[in-house]
């Protein structure tokens, strides 16, 4: 009896070390998946926070918060099952899915462009005074959202190819949770940054005063720099899926002709060679992605345009 114990015993602690070994593997899958990914993560870092400007402050972490939640969903229910069943039964699908994805980041990008060169603040004016409907901008939010996060989950992937098909799931599910956590908490930090700077400015300290004035000054301008950012970011993967699917699908003049270029910046500006690399690479991306993002932009402005005309005709013939 007491040997069969004690062996029972030894099985359960077998057991134990196999499933902790097993947890270190995943863990350590899903920190290099989560790496690899980095630069999307910063996009969407970038991206969020334009949604909740002018916003009144009670309303900005429930925005969030909402947002956060849809992120979620996207990339657990949605995208997680989406991919590890195409990868497993129709891999060579997942690139042109995403590269559909890319296409309408661009469009968004160059479509915020527009309007910034166009000026139209005479039009839009009633519509910023008002206060923004919450439903319409988490919807555009998530949507946005699904596309960096098909990115982010994508890339990941890739870099848990080799590992078995539940493997694969729960190291997914933990970069998900993981990289959305850290995303949406940093940005309620940035978003929230002006109310702690108001508190710290009343403080009886001048330092710590000083320094809560200064928090509420530049918080206007990091928000609009971030929506710059977010913008350029929006053309930069964006055109980068398309360049690197293009490549991957048999096209490969244009990331052909890029890495070209990369390889002979990186060649003739010897220690700062990997760093011009990236600002090569990243600049042509965005060109890339202005351009399909405008072509798409004019596509969609003439076809809306045509549906005026045809509903305004159709209204003056009855």
């Amino acid at each position: 009896m007491a040997g069969g114990l004690v062996a029972l015993f030894d099985d359960v602690a077998l057991l134990a070390r196999a499933a902790a070994a097993s947890i270190d593997d995943v863990g350590a899958a899903a920190g290099r998946a989560s790496v690899k990914a980095a630069g999307v993560v910063v996009d969407d870092t970038a991206v969020t926070p334009q949604y909740v400007q002018g916003l009144s402050a009670d309303r900005e972490i429930p925005i969030i918060r909402k947002i956060a939640l849809g992120s979620l969903r996207n990339k657990l229910l949605i995208i997680l099952p989406a991919i590890l069943l195409l990868s497993q039964f129709l891999p060579w699908l997942l690139t042109p899915i995403l590269m559909v994805g890319g296409a309408y980041l661009c469009y968004e990008g160059a479509e915020k462009v527009w309007h910034k060169i166009h000026g139209g603040h005479d039009e839009h004016a009633s519509a910023e005074e008002a206060m923004p409907d919450e439903k319409t901008i988490v919807t555009g939010a998530v949507r946005t959202d699904f596309i960096l996060s098909a990115e982010i989950m994508v890339i990941s992937l890739n870099e848990v190819a080799s590992e078995g098909f539940w493997s694969r799931a729960v190291i997914l599910a933990v970069v998900g949770v993981l990289i959305t956590v850290l995303v949406y908490g940093v940005v309620g930090l940035i978003v929230k940054m002006d109310d702690a700077g108001l508190r710290l400015s009343q403080s009886s300290k001048k330092g710590v005063a000083g320094l809560g004035r200064g928090l509420v000054k530049g918080m206007p301008r990091l928000l609009t720099a971030l929506t710059v950012v977010g913008t350029a970011a929006m053309l930069w993967v964006g055109g980068h899926i398309l360049l690197v699917g293009s490549d991957e699908l048999g096209f490969h003049a244009l990331y052909g002709a890029l890495h070209h270029v990369e390889e002979a910046v990186h060649e003739a500006t010897g220690a700062l060679g990997g760093v011009l690399a990236w600002v090569v690479d990243t600049l042509a991306s965005a060109l890339v992605g202005l351009v399909v993002g405008a072509l798409v932009v004019l596509v969609v402005s003439l076809t809306l345009h045509r549906r005026k005309n045809s509903g305004a005709a159709a209204t003056t013939t009855h």
